[in-house]
């Protein structure tokens, strides 16, 4: 164990290179060869020695951390989508400071408050969102920011999404082409975009066959509201024979009372269609029907997107839609030819 703090020098002599070498060797982002870039982390590995990030970042004025604020985790998408979200980071020399806000704005604004005081390269706001007045501070400090799986109403924000309307629309006309007549949906919040756009998509893909929904409630993005929503739907005489559920932390929910209190036959009596597809949806207790965010790519365009901004090299707000599949499986009548 070495007993005093190893420097950059003390390393460059180990290795046998300049000092200059070992910086560009632990600066992300610059390229050495393979072989100094061995030679010197193994020097540093025998010496102990640590980088000072602080130090760099006073000389460079980035700190290389980028601020992740999220507003809940107990949906698996999102603790899926972080998981990738700092890895990915981390490949390109950034950490990931992670806050959690109530999803209001005022909330929101507090903790984007903090982050400044952090000295933040830029902000990911994921399901949430912040008041125009902080939006217009964070363009007069050059902090870029950018809305992860939630849309901003005049698009003055960046912003990456599923293509929500859409998958909403493939939803309807999936159960449309299964025999469905009756047709419920427990929506997302309809104060975030992502619930709105999909369950505008739905509405328009049942008119387009020239049906409307047997009934729209919203799930609030919650299990227990979702739970106490598909209870009301069956307790009356008329049931829907299918739902679409605006998410999947949602449709378990649903599922698990549909099958166990209600004692009903998932697809026999009711179809139940998701959207996500996290993890658990392929699970065999599940077999879950839902429309894939396309996690990996979202996750990508979103990184692409806030680095550029970073660099300055996108200097306008981009809004990037990414498509998914639906993912057919056991929880949905599947329709003649459709695979």
């Amino acid at each position: 164990m070495p007993t005093t703090k190893a420097t950059s020098q003390d390393v460059a002599r180990r290795a046998g290179v300049s000092q200059p070498t070992v910086s560009r060797v632990f600066t992300p982002g610059v390229k050495v060869s393979e072989d100094l870039d061995k030679r010197v982390r193994q020097a540093a590995s025998e010496l102990g020695y640590r980088p000072n990030t602080l130090a760099r970042s006073l000389i460079t004025g980035q700190s290389m951390t980028i601020g992740l604020i999220v507003a809940y985790l107990d949906n698996p998408f999102y603790t899926e989508a972080l998981e990738k979200l700092s890895r990915t980071l981390k490949e390109r020399g950034y950490n990931i400071m992670i806050f959690m806000a109530a999803n209001h704005a005022a909330d929101v604004d507090a903790v984007v408050n903090d982050l400044l005081d952090h000295q933040v390269d830029g902000i990911i706001l994921a399901s949430v969102s912040m008041s125009s007045k902080l939006t217009e501070r964070l363009a007069e400090e050059g902090v870029p920011l950018i809305l992860f799986n939630r849309g901003h109403s005049d698009n003055s924000l960046s912003s990456v999404t599923s293509t929500n309307f859409a998958g909403g629309q493939k939803v309807a006309e999936f159960l449309v082409a299964g025999g469905h007549s009756r047709i419920a949906h427990i929506s997302g919040w309809q104060g975030a975009s992502t619930g709105r756009d999909r369950q505008a998509g739905f509405v328009a893909g049942l008119a387009n066959a020239g049906m409307t929904p047997f009934a729209v409630v919203d799930g609030l993005f919650s299990r227990d509201a979702a739970a106490a929503a598909v209870r009301g739907l069956f307790a009356d005489s008329q049931t829907p024979d299918a739902i679409f559920v605006g998410n999947d932390h949602m449709a378990f929910a649903v599922m698990e009372v549909i099958e166990r209190e209600l004692e009903l036959s998932i697809p026999g009596d009711v179809s139940i269609v998701g959207y996500d597809d996290v993890g658990m949806a392929s699970w065999p207790s599940f077999e879950l029907t839902t429309m894939r965010q396309p996690a990996n790519r979202m996750v990508d365009a979103v990184v692409a997107q806030l680095l550029a901004q970073i660099a300055g090299q996108s200097p306008h707000p981009v809004q990037t839609e990414i498509d998914g599949p639906l993912m057919v499986r056991k929880s949905a009548r599947i329709p003649k030819g459709w695979i």
